[in-house]
């Protein structure tokens, strides 16, 4: 058997698979509630998402009635971008700036006028945004610099999982492109980088490509989960890159559409494709060798869950689709626009802000969720476009994440997106693929591509049927954006 686990934003899940693909358990543990002490900042604590994984673990295998000996290999994926700072102790400094948090965008300034916008690009292949890891890093240098001056190593959330089951500081390569400190042309730290912002590279862990082993379980992790001491750890990757893994995306043409609390288009590239705007990210992959692009909407399942707890806390998701299932596509005419905290592509926009236009006295509870879901999607079909503009090709699309498990939200993304979508067998997403990482690494196959081609089978294909209402919808939504600019 081999264990994913997903360290997510709102828990942590753990997914044990054979090697046929088959999915022979699953246990999540929820996280403790984002703190946000002001508006567009969120913070957790890292040691909770260790305490979630210790659960997640021990109930995936109790489930199952498996021992922990009985797991050959493990991998990691999980949110990305998050800061975990750790003094030279290992102890954790402050709680993590994760990655919606938008208070960074002062350091985003600095950045892009002391290196310029085109090196930028240059030397990480992605603009400064508040998501990355580096501008929180800079943040804390100057609002908190005692805790700046007690850093000696700098993780994201599911490496700081790592470093507590097997006492290694360890990144891969997908990983790390979101850092804004990797070299992702050439799948290597940036020393240029670290020493125009005054990191120590001696932060910095060491690197590894997904599928490698870049540690064991040791004593105090097989004490605290039931695994055996010596269980190969896979590097693994961040939840796009493993999600990416878990759901075949690796030829040219292959893009996935993820809709979970952000929602990301996912394509896999053979060489590192930027976008001169930094519009895109542009990653190494997680499967050696190769690279991805993407875009990212902030505020995907997240503005649907915003509404229900604001709106009709009373009501389940299920409720909800239903009434929103009895409007026709376009919504009347009503748009809603999913930066919640502030959006990525296209706007690079930290201040962006949400909004629903287009309400009248006709307008339902029905309107108002539908409106939610077709806003997500024509957030990410703006991802689309770009790829469109800079020749990416898109051959197939395959959804994943909360969008892909209900009949509606799959429609709307197939009308939206004007093309077929399809649908897996299994959709575990990151942590499938972070399993099938971890089975590479030992070899049960001899490549990610062969691990994809074993175990991902498609399941179902939905093709558009209101595509041609949804197109001048589209165009409608664009108009928004730049309309809120002017009074927000």
């Amino acid at each position: 058997m081999f264990l994913g686990i997903d360290v997510g934003t709102g828990g942590t899940r753990a997914v044990l698979i054979d090697r046929s693909g088959a999915v022979l358990g699953s246990h999540s543990a929820e996280h403790a509630a984002i703190h946000s002490e002001h508006i567009g900042w969120a913070e957790q604590d890292p040691q909770d998402w260790y305490r979630a994984a210790v659960e997640a673990i021990q109930g995936v295998l109790t489930d199952l009635g498996a021992t922990g000996a009985e797991v050959e290999a493990f991998g990691l994926t999980g949110q990305m971008h998050g800061c975990v700072m750790l003094d030279a102790d290992g102890q954790v400094l402050r709680p993590a700036l994760i990655w919606c948090d938008q208070r960074t965008q002062p350091q985003c300034d600095w950045l892009t006028e002391k290196i310029g916008f085109e090196r930028l690009i240059e030397l990480t292949c992605n603009p400064a945004l508040p998501n990355f890891t580096l501008t929180k890093l800079l943040w804390v240098r100057e609002h908190q610099p005692e805790i700046f001056a007690k850093i000696a190593h700098v993780l994201c959330p599911k490496d700081y999982v790592r470093y507590r089951l097997t006492g290694e500081f360890a990144m891969d390569m997908q990983e790390a492109s979101g850092t804004l400190l990797l070299d992702v042309t050439n799948r290597r730290w940036s020393t240029e980088m670290a020493e125009i912002c005054g990191i120590p590279m001696s932060w910095l862990p060491k690197l590894y490509e997904g599928p490698e082993i870049c540690a064991r379980i040791d004593a105090a992790g097989a004490g605290a989960t039931g695994l055996a001491v010596g269980t190969p750890v896979a590097a693994g990757a961040g939840d796009q890159g493993a999600g990416a893994v878990g759901m075949g995306i690796l030829d040219p043409g292959s893009v996935s559409a993820t809709i979970g609390t952000s929602g990301v288009v996912f394509a896999s590239t053979s060489v590192p494709t930027k976008d001169r705007l930094g519009r895109l990210h542009t990653f190494c992959h997680a499967a050696p060798g190769l690279w991805h692009v993407m875009g990212v909407t902030n505020g995907a399942g997240l503005s649907l869950r915003y509404f229900r707890d604001t709106f009709a806390p009373t009501s389940s998701y299920d409720e909800l689709t239903t009434l929103a299932a009895k409007v026709p596509p376009a919504s009347d005419g009503l748009l809603w626009t999913p930066y919640l905290f502030g959006e990525r592509t296209p706007h690079l926009d930290a201040t962006a802000r949400a909004a629903f236009v287009g309400i009248t006295a006709s307008t339902t509870r029905g309107h108002f969720v539908r409106a939610v879901l077709e806003g997500v999607a024509f957030s990410l079909k703006d991802t689309f476009t770009l790829f469109d503009e800079l020749g990416i090709p898109v051959t197939s699309i395959r959804l994943g994440g909360g969008g892909a498990r209900g009949p509606l939200w799959r429609q709307i993304q197939a009308d939206v997106y004007g093309h077929p979508v399809q649908l897996l067998e299994a959709e575990e997403g990151g942590a499938f693929g972070a399993a099938l990482l971890a089975g590479t690494g030992i070899g049960a196959w001899p490549s990610v591509a062969e691990a994809c081609a074993s175990t991902i089978r498609v399941a179902a294909t939905i093709e558009p049927r209101a595509a041609a209402a949804m197109q001048p919808a589209y165009a409608q939504y664009r108009k928004v954006y730049p309309a809120l600019k002017q009074i927000v």
